[in-house]
């Protein structure tokens, strides 16, 4: 397969991908108001759904790193992606240090909207009740995940400042210089899979639920409103 086809491939799955993700949201809404509006609850159908979310992420990086290897610069042009996502970008997609942001954003959104009942003694079950150890440990991962990226920003940065010799052609191994590139994109991947497996492993089967659905939510507006922009964009020309 071709450079240019192997793109092309990966634009069609990426368009798949995001309406399965909108299936599995949808699959996993069901699976949470079940498990919340049920007398004794239903952690089983809740994990599984969890679970689909999940291999549907690893899906997504399996097929981007086959991509990567064939074409790396095209990968991280992202031309699937409309303007909006790529200036939200950090190598080639989105910062794994967003997850963070997005569990405390969620807790205190669900806090906030059940203070009475925590106040009263209540366990909600839900990302507003959140241990101090899991706070502690979403704390240290933050903290971990942050040195990779700042490690790989400084990694790339050093790539692009020898990116001369490639457009010179004075490099004595382009092909190598590639190969590193690729490496860099590959490590990013993996770091983005990394946390979102790693934060979900320290919830609960409902707030790894609420958690997803706020990711996905995430991912699917982006890009819903990302592709409506370029459109409105394209006809305004």
């Amino acid at each position: 397969m071709s450079q240019e086809a192997a793109i092309t491939s990966f634009k069609k799955f990426q368009e798949s991908w995001i309406d399965q993700l909108r299936n599995h949201l949808n699959h996993l809404r069901s699976a949470q108001n079940h498990h919340q509006n049920s007398a004794t609850g239903d952690e089983e159908r809740l994990r599984e759904a969890v679970e689909r979310v999940m291999e549907h992420f690893r899906e997504y990086h399996r097929a981007k790193w086959a991509t990567t290897e064939k074409d790396v610069i095209g990968v991280m042009a992202t031309p699937w992606a409309s303007a909006l996502e790529r200036s939200l970008h950090w190598v080639g997609g989105w910062r794994p240090t967003t997850l963070f942001h997005l569990v405390y954003t969620e807790s205190s959104i669900l806090f906030e909207s059940r203070i009475v009942d925590i106040l009263r003694g209540f366990h909600t079950g839900d990302l507003s009740d959140l241990s101090p150890s899991q706070f502690r440990t979403v704390s240290e991962l933050q903290c971990e995940t942050v040195k990779e990226e700042n490690a790989i920003t400084e990694e790339l940065s050093d790539w692009q400042d020898d990116a001369s010799d490639l457009v010179m052609g004075t490099s004595s191994d382009p092909d190598q210089r590639i190969r590193q590139l690729a490496e860099i994109v590959h490590r990013t991947d993996d770091l983005r899979l990394r946390t979102i497996t790693r934060v979900v492993e320290l919830l609960s089967p409902l707030q790894q639920a609420e958690f997803l659905i706020a990711a996905a939510e995430l991912r699917t507006g982006v890009a819903g409103w990302g592709t409506s922009h370029d459109r409105r964009r394209s006809s305004e020309v």
